[in-house]
Formats: structure tokens, sequence, C-alpha cells
């Protein structure tokens, strides 16, 4: 019997858990997107967007303030997702960006068989976001 893809059309959004939202919409404002609702729900979530049609909701139910990212900073790998990509067109503009906001690299530059490049940052969660620049 033939299996039949479900019809995706495209992301609708990112949900990513966080502690406190003045805190991360800060975050996410340095990187294009603003914050057009919220917080709604019994969650509640606070939803964000891109100029490039990209949406995250933020997730406010992080009890802690600080603490290691299970996916990412214990030594056992847990299944779950490690990072999402944005997709950019100039990682030196925006290494140059986010030295001058205080953003740390956590990781890269780095080039890609591909010929791809890539960069890693981490919100103030410990949530990991890679810029990636395509050849």
């Amino acid at each position: 019997m033939a299996q039949h893809a479900i019809a995706i059309d495209g992301l609708a959004h990112i949900g990513i858990r966080v502690h406190d939202l003045a805190r991360s919409v800060a975050f996410y404002q340095r990187l294009g997107f603003r914050k057009t609702a919220g917080p709604i729900g019994p969650e509640p979530v606070a939803i964000l967007e891109h100029p490039s049609g990209i949406e995250i909701n933020l997730v406010l139910n992080a009890p802690m303030s600080s603490e290691p990212n299970v996916l990412m900073d214990v030594e056992e790998k847990h299944p779950g997702i490690t990072h999402f990509a944005l997709l950019c067109r100039d990682l030196a503009a925006a290494m140059r960006e986010l030295e001058a906001a205080g953003i740390a690299l956590s990781g890269g530059p780095v080039r890609f068989e591909t010929g791809d490049s890539a960069i890693f940052v981490r919100d103030p969660d410990r949530n990991v976001i890679e810029l990636h620049q395509r050849a």
C-alpha cells in the first residue's frame, strides 16, 4: 500500500520555552523580530514576527531564570530539537551587529562541505540559534 505525504505548505511558527518575557523579547528584537501579541492563553504565549515571515512563540513557562539547557548542556544526549537555523545573507555583517549588541557567539564561524557558513548564538534561556548563510 502506497503512503501519501501530508500536504505541508511551510513552517507556521517555532515555539521556544522562556523564563522572562522582557528579557527574551529584547534579545529577539536584536535579530529583527517584533512582538505582535501576548502574552495570551493558559501557558501563556507571546507572539513575535520577523519581516521575513518567520514567527516565533515565546512560551512563558520556564520556572528557572538560568539553568543548563538539557538538550545542549548535559553530557548525555536527549532526543529533541537542538537548535533552529535562520537564513542570513551576510554573516560578516551579522557578526558585527551581534558584537555591537554585546551578544557573544556560542559557536562558529564554521564552513560546511556544501560551502555554506554558520554562526551560533544562545538566547537568554540558552536556546541555540544558528545564523546560516548559503554558498
